[in-house]
């Protein structure tokens, strides 16, 4: 297999370095059998990372449906670099499954795009109960830990990019004209009944030309 050709050019990307960050961990409570799993291996990443256990807050809610809301309040909270969300959603034999699964993947996805903070998405969305289990720490991995290490890195990375110099440009909607500005416009242009118009003589002057 030949090797893939290089770029040639720098990237900047994230390092597998969580000292000194903060991480939130939403897990649901439905399916514990294998969220626990995911939890527990969430946790050994981030610690393998370097995260102190008292940088890392635990959330828990009822079930896949409830983890985008926590993680939205958290992320804005702003006191976390990562938010790590864990769940698991097993088919059924109705069109539940795909109701839940749409929207937990659109909330988390919104959440982290809106609020800038990044999220890193451990939900099983699985077929069956050995689907699950296999993800779980079986024969393919354990989602929780690339969750981990997922989050790790993307505190790095969006720590590191640099954010718009502070005399850019920005828009502003509705901005009032002012007191200078103002003076610059027609008179023709305004639509400001306050002033009047001193085109035609008063009656004073009127009186003092005889």
């Amino acid at each position: 297999m030949e090797p893939l050709p290089e770029p040639g050019l720098p990237a900047l990307e994230g390092a597998l370095n969580a000292s000194g960050k903060r991480f939130a961990v939403v897990v649901s409570r439905f399916n514990a059998f294998i969220t626990e799993r995911l939890l527990l291996s969430a946790i050994d990443g981030l610690v393998r990372s370097g995260a102190d256990k008292k940088d890392i807050e635990l959330v828990r809610v009822p079930g896949a449906f409830e983890i985008p809301l926590a993680a939205r309040k958290l992320a804005e909270s702003g006191k976390y670099e990562a938010i790590i969300c864990l769940g698991c959603l097993l088919r059924g034999d109705t069109a539940h499954y795909d109701v839940i699964v749409n929207e937990v993947t659109r909330g988390i996805g919104q959440s982290a795009q809106e609020t800038g903070v990044p999220h890193a998405f451990g939900v099983l969305t699985c077929e069956n109960l050995e689907q699950a289990i296999d993800r779980a720490g079986l024969k393919m991995g354990n989602k929780g830990f690339e969750a981990a290490l997922a989050a790790v890195e993307m505190a790095s990375l969006t720590a590191g990019i640099r954010r718009p110099a502070s005399g850019a440009w920005k828009p502003t909607a509705g901005r009032q004209l002012s007191a200078g500005s103002k003076k610059q416009v027609p008179r023709f242009a305004r639509n400001d009944k306050s002033e009047t118009r001193n085109d035609k003589p008063t009656k004073s002057a009127k009186t003092n030309r005889k």
